[in-house]
C-alpha cells in the first residue's frame, strides 16, 4: 500500500489491517500487489463497488456496519454471477471524523463479515481526506470457465424470478433518517436490512446451474429488469402485484392509499441486494427445490417475451412507472 496518510497509514495496516490478510496471497501487506495462484478449470470473476458518505450511506451510520455494507454490496454481484468469493482488494479514504476508534470500528466490521462469508484481505491502500469519507472494494471469485451467469442470456418464454423481498432498502434508508413511522420492531428490521444487507451468496451455484440470465437488486427491481431485457434483446413483464414483501414492508403498504403508486416506489428503491434471475420454465421445479433446501424465499413475478424493454404491469394493464430505479454519473 503506498503511503499517503502518512499520520496513520502503516499503523492503521500494521495494527488494522494485516490481521485480516490472507496468510499467503496477501503477503502480509508488506508490498504493492498480492500474488494469486490459478485455478485451472476457472475464470477469475472481479467486481467493484465504492460507497460515499452523504451519498450510499448516512454521516451518522456506525462504521462497522458501512464496511459490512460495502463488502456485501460486492458480494452480492458476485453472487448474481454465479461465482464464489474468496479475497477482495480495499481502499479507505478516511475523513477527517475517522480517528483510531472510527477505523477500529471499520475494520471490525470487516472481521466480522470476512468470518461470514470465508473471504480474505488481499490489499489496496488507505489515505486521508478533507473530503467525506468513501470506500471502495474489489472483490474477487471463482466460477467455472465460461459459466458465469451475464446479463445477456434472456430467451422468450422464459420465467422471471426473485429471491427474497423487495422494497426494505429503499424503506430502511427512510427508517434511518427518521422519516417513516412504523412500530419499532420493524423499524429496526428494515433500517437492519439499509445497513446489513445480506447478499445471497449460498444462492450462487444454483444461479450458475440453472439461470439463463441474472442480476443482483441493486438500482432498483424495475431498473434491473431492465438492464437484463437490454443485455438479452427481449421483453421482460414484470407483475407488481406479486412484489415479495417483508412484514415490516406489507405494514408499510398497508397504510397507503394508492397501492399500484406504493408498488412502484418499492420496485424502483434499490439497495435489495437480492437475485433477479431467469430460467426456462421446466427449471422451475428444481429452482423451488434449492431455494426451500436454503430456506429462501422465491417469487416468480413474471415473464421474458419477445420483443424489446421492460414492460412492467398492475393487475393484468401494462404501466408506465415513473421510474425504474437509480442511475450513477
Amino acid at each position: 500500500m503506498p503511503a499517503i496518510d502518512v499520520a496513520g497509514e502503516f499503523e492503521t495496516i500494521q495494527r488494522l489491517l494485516k490481521p485480516l490478510a490472507h496468510p499467503e496471497w496477501a503477503r502480509g501487506l508488506a508490498d504493492d500487489v498480492a500474488a494469486l495462484p490459478s485455478r485451472p478449470g476457472h475464470d477469475l470473476v472481479l467486481t467493484k463497488d465504492a460507497i460515499v458518505e452523504g451519498v450510499h450511506f448516512l454521516p451518522d451510520d456506525p462504521l462497522d456496519t458501512v464496511a459490512q455494507k460495502l463488502l456485501r454490496v460486492n458480494l452480492s454481484d458476485l453472487a448474481a454471477k454465479g461465482a464464489e468469493p474468496f479475497g477482495y482488494l480495499l481502499a479507505c479514504h478516511w475523513s477527517e471524523r475517522c480517528g483510531w476508534p472510527e477505523r477500529e470500528a471499520f475494520v471490525a466490521g470487516l472481521r466480522r463479515d470476512q468470518a461470514i462469508f470465508d473471504i480474505f484481505l488481499l490489499g489496496g491502500d488507505t489515505v486521508k481526506t478533507p473530503g467525506p469519507a468513501s470506500f471502495s472494494a474489489t472483490m474477487m471469485g471463482w466460477a467455472p470457465s465460461g459459466a458465469a451467469v451475464s446479463r445477456g442470456g434472456a430467451r422468450p418464454g422464459d420465467l422471471v424470478f426473485v429471491t427474497g423481498t423487495i422494497g426494505d432498502g429503499w424503506l430502511g434508508l427512510q427508517a434511518a433518517q427518521a422519516t417513516l413511522t412504523l412500530e419499532p420492531e420493524r423499524m429496526d428490521a428494515l433500517e437492519a436490512a439499509y445497513r446489513t444487507p445480506m447478499p445471497r451468496v449460498e444462492f450462487a451455484p444454483v444461479v450458475l446451474g440453472l439461470a439463463t440470465a441474472s442480476a443482483d437488486v441493486s438500482d432498483g427491481l424495475l431498473a434491473d429488469a431492465a438492464h437484463i431485457a437490454e443485455a438479452s434483446g427481449v421483453r421482460l413483464e414484470i407483475d407488481l402485484e406479486v412484489l415479495p414483501m417483508s412484514a415490516a414492508a406489507q405494514a408499510w403498504f398497508e397504510g397507503r392509499v394508492d397501492p399500484q403508486a406504493a408498488l412502484e416506489l418499492l420496485a424502483s428503491g434499490g439497495d435489495d441486494y437480492e437475485i433477479l434471475l431467469t430460467l426456462p420454465a421446466g427449471a422451475e421445479n428444481a429452482l423451488r427445490r434449492e431455494a426451500e433446501r436454503r430456506h429462501l424465499r422465491l417469487t416468480c413475478i413474471g415473464r421474458v417475451t419477445e420483443g424489446r424493454g421492460l414492460s412492467p404491469r398492475y393487475l393484468g394493464q401494462a404501466i408506465t412507472p415513473t421510474r425504474t430505479g437509480w442511475t450513477h454519473g
